[in-house]
């Protein structure tokens, strides 16, 4: 057996079974070493989404992420300032926050936190803090879910259910400018220009500053503040958020009119077994040889 085919079953071997609320799975690799990230990136996997979990716990996170997804027409000096918030709300709950542009049209904030929480208090612990940035800058940031109620940055807390996954630091995006996702110090973010992170100008930084997100695994942090605050706006009476639907981004997410209509069409899509029956005919392009698909 040569040793590229030695190497290349090794990789394929070396993956985890991800199982998601919709009742879907995926098996996905493992990476561990720079050959595996070139394995992947020669199959085409350029822009990296990892998932926030570790292979040996697939079920309690190590990162609670913050997306700040600018409405239309909303600038990205909007962008900064909400960021410096989420930072703030971050250290008065106990939190550091690491901050890096998206590569695309938004801002993350990532914090590490220590594998004691599900996926939901997650996301729980994501809504409060959205919530609280929203009540500290309300003209400026908004938690609501509903397309039609939003205005300013949307704080994405729904980055943290299950089926969800965000750029990874230094992602290539796919933008005419291939920008980066860059990770930043807090004193850059008032002035950063997400057009100055690229493939051209990053390798550049990244051997001039060394690697910013370096030591987000020193920082794991504790949600339980978060979760308390969770409980004190449920009990002033704040609006039941609804489940994340399973969709890929922002602007496929529905406005409530369409989440009401896709509810009906679901139920009638559906077979008595209550498990959903595809309305559109299969086609099929081609079909490997083997399970694996390889010849």
């Amino acid at each position: 057996m040569s040793t590229a085919s030695t190497s290349r079953r090794s990789i394929r071997s070396d993956t985890v079974e991800l199982k998601y609320p919709s009742g879907r799975s995926a098996h996905e690799i493992v990476l561990h070493d720079a050959a595996q990230l070139a394995w992947v990136v020669n199959l085409g996997c350029i822009d990296m989404h990892p998932h926030p979990v570790r292979s040996d716990d697939l079920e309690h996170p190590d990162e609670l992420r913050i997306d700040l997804d600018p409405i239309p027409g909303v600038g990205w000096a909007d962008v900064r300032a909400v960021a410096l918030i989420v930072r703030d709300v971050m250290t008065d709950f106990g939190l550091t926050g690491w901050p890096k542009t998206s590569g695309s049209r938004g801002f993350h904030i990532y914090s590490r936190i220590n594998r004691h929480w599900t996926f939901t208090q997650v996301r729980n612990a994501g809504i409060a803090l959205a919530r609280e940035v929203e009540h500290r800058v309300p003209d400026l940031a908004t938690s609501r879910w509903w397309k039609e109620e939003r205005h300013g940055v949307f704080i994405d807390y729904n980055q943290n259910a299950k089926d969800r996954t965000t750029a990874s630091v230094y992602s290539v995006r796919a933008t005419s400018d291939a920008r980066v996702s860059t990770p930043l110090s807090w004193d850059e973010v008032p002035d950063c220009d997400p057009a100055n992170y690229t493939i051209a100008t990053v390798l550049e930084r990244y051997q001039r500053l060394g690697d910013l997100a370096a030591g987000i695994d020193a920082s794991a942090g504790d949600l339980t503040m978060l979760l308390e605050l969770m409980s004190t706006q449920a009990e002033a009476g704040m609006d039941e958020v609804p489940d994340s639907p399973a969709v890929e981004d922002s602007d496929s997410r529905p406005s409530k009119g369409a989440a009401s209509r896709a509810t009906a069409a679901t139920a009638t899509a559906s077979t008595a077994t209550g498990r959903r029956k595809s309305t559109m005919p299969l086609i099929e392009i081609a079909r490997a040889e083997t399970p694996d698909g390889r010849p």
